[in-house]
């Protein structure tokens, strides 16, 4: 009985620990499941956290930038007043607000289709699309240039053609007009699209008449349309829009004074180089009257030019007196030049200027033919006679007014060092360093054939 009741008693505590076993795997269960549970809780939680904040702080940036941006715009005309837009496009509005201080320029590039001539090269953002003398554009392209990565729109374009009105829209160099046909435009209207319209403006004017229009801009008519009048030129610049709503071509202020360094007979391969890093350093422009064998040489230096946004101009072939050559040969030196420097540069010259200043009506003529107005100067710093900076500060400094044109020649290592000394002195003298083309777009412009020394306010 003894052995039995062992066994008994033996067995009955293996049941009871296989069954506080079950007990604790059940806990221990429980307990994992518990923590499993609590985990996915706690991240819930936390995700639920940071979607709220989100929220709220995207909600708070939102009310502050529409704070800011109606405060900052409230009677400057940057805003549409009265327009109520929808939710969707006031909140990507909001969103995309750029200050102007962080937008790059842009800047306008374009065509004409000249009757019995065809298509020009690209003309320059504020430069000077013109038909020759006696010609009139029927077509045009546009497209732009340095656009911001990221920012949609683009640049639209339509055009008055007598004999048919207004045609449709066009954009993206596509062209708006009659190539096929006799007919010349008689308006043109450009815009903006899409975010570009919001923060960049884009103004132009027509040659009607023998008459420059007054700057429109954002779709405004340029010229008269229905009365008998042809568009003859064309210019047209994309300016940032500042405080205000105000923008001005080639974001140049009227109001103040400019005037138009040049330099004849380049490019070189140091002093060019030289010349325009002290602009680039001061915010300044210049224009290059260069000689078309030189531009061949230098054609990475063409390139510089153009993209700092100085002036390409054509100073012949080899340097030739158009005095001393017949009118045949002076048109070929000057086309071949320009198309020598749009091979390089992207855009072709508009102006020329007449070595050594000698002009006659035969040669005058050739100019009016092609297209281009001649550039002389008002102030001759002679640098190219006295190889001295400092004579060649002088004659700079002591005699600029507002309108100057000044003559300089980037051939000589005397020239850049001159440089480096007038353009900061005359920025902080209060002068805007302008091309040529920039300062007659303010001071009554420029036609094919006519030579100009000066544009005085």
């Amino acid at each position: 009985m003894t052995g039995e009741r062992k066994a008994a008693e033996y067995e009955e505590l293996e049941n009871r620990y296989e069954e506080r076993r079950k007990i604790r795997k059940k806990q221990r269960e429980r307990e994992r499941l518990f923590r499993v549970r609590l985990a996915r809780g706690m991240l819930c939680l936390c995700m639920v956290v940071v979607c709220v904040g989100t929220v709220v702080l995207a909600s708070d940036l939102m009310v502050k930038n529409k704070e800011k941006a109606s405060e900052g715009n409230r009677g400057k005309g940057a805003v549409r007043a009265g327009v109520i837009l929808p939710e969707d496009e006031e909140r990507r509005t909001a969103e995309v607000k750029r200050p102007l201080v962080d937008l790059p320029e842009m800047g306008a590039l374009y065509k004409i289709h000249v009757q019995g001539k065809g298509w020009s090269h690209y003309f320059a953002d504020n430069s000077y699309g013109m038909a020759p003398a006696g010609g009139y554009i029927t077509a045009v392209q546009a497209t732009l240039h340095n656009q911001p990565e990221g920012m949609s729109g683009t640049i639209e374009y339509k055009v008055n053609l007598s004999g048919s009105g207004w045609l449709d829209w066009q954009s993206n160099a596509h062209e708006a007009g009659g190539v096929e046909g006799e007919m010349p435009l008689e308006a043109v209207c450009i815009r903006l699209t899409g975010e570009l319209a919001e923060y960049y403006d884009v103004l132009y004017s027509v040659l009607q008449n023998n008459v420059w229009t007054d700057w429109v801009k954002n779709g405004e008519e340029a010229g008269q349309s229905g009365v008998g009048l042809r568009v003859d030129g064309l210019r047209m610049s994309v300016a940032r829009r500042q405080e205000g709503g105000i923008s001005y071509a080639g974001e140049i202020d009227p109001l103040k004074p400019m005037v138009a360094l040049t330099y004849d007979d380049g490019p070189s391969k140091e002093s060019t180089r030289r010349i325009l890093k002290t602009l680039e350093e001061n915010g300044g422009k210049a224009t290059f009257f260069m000689v078309g064998s030189r531009a061949a040489k230098f054609q990475e230096t063409v390139r510089q030019m153009v993209a700092q946004g100085c002036e390409v101009a054509n100073h012949t072939y080899d340097h030739t007196l158009m005095t001393k050559v017949d009118p045949a040969e002076l048109e070929r030196q000057l086309e071949l030049t320009n198309q020598v420097v749009a091979n390089a540069g992207g855009v072709t010259p508009v102006l020329m200027r007449p070595c050594g200043g000698a002009t006659n009506d035969a040669g005058m003529g050739v100019a009016g033919a092609i297209s281009m107005p001649a550039i002389l100067w008002s102030i001759d710093t002679l640098d190219w006679k006295t190889r001295d900076a400092d004579a060649t500060v002088s004659a700079v400094l002591d005699h600029v007014k507002d309108g100057d044109i000044i003559l300089m020649h980037d051939l000589y290592e005397t020239a850049a060092q001159a440089s480096e000394v007038i353009i900061p002195e005359l920025i902080r003298r209060g002068y805007q360093l302008v091309t040529v083309s920039e300062l007659a777009s303010y001071r009554g412009g420029m036609t094919p054939g006519q030579s100009y020394y000066k544009f005085r306010p």
